[in-house]
């Protein structure tokens, strides 16, 4: 075994030998939740100290402005106490700044926590005590009632799985071993999936997020049987239903750098852009409407984030002022590889919700 083998690497391995390659579902899944060894489960990956940093963390006028938006939402929905809900609330950063603009509006709410990492639900529940959140596995054991749900950086790490275009077809994406049992390695199956027929050029890789789509077909089925809506924003693109997405997006994240995501397994965050055309296809098709995708610029500067940055530095000094011009300038960044373009909202919502603020008109689902 190699000397810079992670416990994750044995388990691994030994499923590997048993059984064969497995998909890199299985794999993103077994190094971001395994109970003992997985990324999530044993450490706080956010800010300057931990591996990469979520907007919440750059500015509280992010959580603010989603709380803001919480608020004119959560009067509409039926029912007296409609059920707020975090995916992956990471350390709380986001429910915390979002929960004064909730309070300070009033708003009356029930708040849920979707989470899995025992080390970031002590952080939540220490930081977002006043609001006594209760804490759930999946969604499948949310509250049968009004949800308004905010998933903020949570699709991207979802384990899917990759297929590559070969002369035989799309064949899937394995994670095997070396020749010598050292170390892991990328391998194809050897027959391709006769369900994919999509035209792409010889190595042509394509990404199902198989688990991304089931979360969001049953948050929308939840949605149009109990009301609500789902914000959902994250770094990805919007494919169409003729078009899909091609590209090896896959990363690995660790010190705030690019890492192999095969390296070192169970010490690296493994992401993948989402697909946010698939996402829409998914609410649609169990009857939600949708509003978006748009990009986080658009989005942030129509809740109105240069009026916030404005007034708060009125009362701040010429160093914090230049601090929250360069949030701004950070969560709106128009690079393609900016914050504010690579970065996409939608929102999945019950087809007789009115228009929810700072995105497009809805779209109705097929009929």
């Amino acid at each position: 075994m190699a000397s810079d083998a992670t416990p994750l690497f044995a388990i691994l391995a030994r499923e590997i030998r048993e059984t064969g390659p497995i998909g890199l579902d299985r794999y993103m899944a077994l190094c971001l939740g395994h109970p003992r060894h997985g990324y999530y489960a044993t450490r706080d990956p956010f800010g300057a100290a931990g591996d990469f940093v979520t907007a919440p963390e750059i500015s509280q006028m992010f959580g603010e402005l989603i709380g803001a938006w919480a608020a004119a939402i959560l009067p509409t929905l039926p029912g007296e106490r409609p059920c707020l809900v975090e995916l992956g609330p990471g350390r709380g950063t986001l429910m915390a700044d979002a929960l004064r603009a909730l309070n300070a509006a009033g708003a009356a709410f029930d708040l849920h926590l979707v989470e899995t990492s025992p080390v970031l639900r002590r952080l939540q529940a220490e930081r977002l005590a006043d609001a006594a959140p209760r804490f759930h596995d999946s969604v499948a054991s949310l509250p049968d009632a009004p949800l308004l749900v905010i998933a903020n950086e949570f699709f991207d790490a979802l384990p899917a799985r990759q297929f590559v275009r070969t002369g035989r077809g799309w064949c899937e994406r394995r994670v095997g071993l070396t020749p010598d049992g050292d170390a892991l390695a990328f391998g194809l199956d050897p027959e391709p999936d006769p369900r994919l027929a999509a035209e792409a050029p010889a190595g042509a890789v394509l990404t199902l997020p198989s688990q991304a789509l089931a979360v969001m077909r049953d948050l929308s089925r939840h949605l149009v049987a109990r009301g609500g809506a789902l914000l959902a924003i994250d770094y990805g693109y919007d494919s169409s239903a003729d078009r899909p997405g091609l590209g090896d997006t896959l990363q690995a994240v660790a010190d705030h750098r690019f890492a192999d995501p095969l390296l070192r397994p169970g010490e690296a965050d493994l992401t993948l852009h989402v697909d946010f055309g698939a996402l829409a296809r998914a609410a649609m098709a169990e009857g939600a409407s949708i509003q978006g995708p748009v990009t986080q610029r658009d989005f942030l500067f129509s809740l109105g984030l240069d009026l916030r940055a404005e007034r708060l530095k009125v009362r701040a000094t010429p160093a914090q002022a230049e601090t929250i011009d360069a949030a701004v300038a950070r969560l709106t960044d128009p690079d393609p590889r900016g914050m504010g373009a690579l970065f996409k909202v939608l929102c999945a919502r019950h087809p007789c919700l009115g228009a929810l603020p700072g995105l497009p008109a809805p779209i109705a689902p097929p009929t």
